[in-house]
């Protein structure tokens, strides 16, 4: 019984400790969700009061928060989302895995190979100012209104901030771990998959979190400009009846879309960057 005590006495001043940290860090936690919502729902309050109290001027260019609301509940019920948005998700994952596998891998052979980044360097450099959207006549032509062009542009557009991001990452490796790694016998392979692209994973997945908001801009606009369905056309088909309720509820999707993949790949980035390190 005095050994039970003992073993109770020393261990509950430790549970304590941990206890009051972990209701501090929920608090803090708290905190700042708090302070992040105060702008936006000083937002939302001023879009819901201002069209009311604007007396008719300007009457159905923006409408309160609450009919846009309304509005996506009905395009929901109706239908018309579950049909737009699946379309529109599928092309943006099948650019995007395409997008995310070729340019990782050109990304890592150029930071890791110097002759293989100055031999690319140039044309990367005539291309780069093109945007993604500037192909969509040019492929239009080449590919037809079809699935395949939106998809090709979200590949297109995936280019740069993948490979930048990553051929930085693989060049920002201390070059002191590969010679380690080398002194001690690792073959080049080993190297490059256990050291440098480990090492380089913030950076990719920077990349990556960027493109995720990239791809789905641009692919409203392919859709608006190319393709008769999905969030983009469905957009189209709303601003031809001046229906402002339905295009801003599209828009608000596409931001929930856009931040719910950024966030995905935060926490594959935490949770990847804590298995390897």
């Amino acid at each position: 019984m005095p050994t039970r005590c003992w073993i109770l006495t020393s261990w509950l001043p430790e549970e304590r400790y941990h206890l009051r940290a972990n209701w501090s860090a929920r608090l803090h936690n708290l905190r700042r969700w708090g302070w992040g919502l105060i702008p936006i729902l000083a937002l939302l309050a001023l879009w819901e009061e201002v069209p009311r109290v604007s007396d008719g001027a300007g009457e159905g260019l923006l409408p309160p928060f609450s009919e846009v609301m309304v509005q996506g509940v009905h395009l929901l019920r109706s239908g018309v989302l579950a049909d737009s948005l699946p379309r529109s998700l599928l092309r943006v994952l099948a650019g995007f895995a395409a997008g995310a596998v070729t340019w990782i891998g050109l990304g890592v052979l150029i930071g890791w190979q110097e002759k293989v980044g100055k031999t690319f360097r140039p044309l990367f450099g005539i291309f780069y100012p093109v945007p993604a959207v500037g192909w969509v006549p040019l492929l239009m032509l080449w590919l037809g209104i079809s699935e395949l062009l939106p998809i090709v542009v979200i590949y297109i557009c995936s280019f740069f901030p993948v490979l930048y991001t990553t051929v930085a990452g693989v060049r920002s490796v201390d070059k002191e771990y590969i010679r380690v790694a080398r002194s001690l016998g690792a073959s080049e392979r080993y190297i490059l998959l256990k050291v440098i692209v480990p090492l380089a994973l913030p950076y990719i997945f920077t990349g990556l979190r960027l493109e995720a908001g990239m791809a789905w801009r641009v692919l409203a606009a392919a859709e608006m400009i190319a393709v008769p369905t999905g969030l983009g056309a469905l957009m189209m088909r709303a601003q031809s009846l001046i229906r402002m309720d339905i295009i801003i509820a599209c828009l608000i999707v596409l931001a929930i879309m856009s931040l719910v993949f950024e966030k995905t790949f935060a926490l594959l980035e935490k949770r990847l960057t804590i298995d390897w390190y």
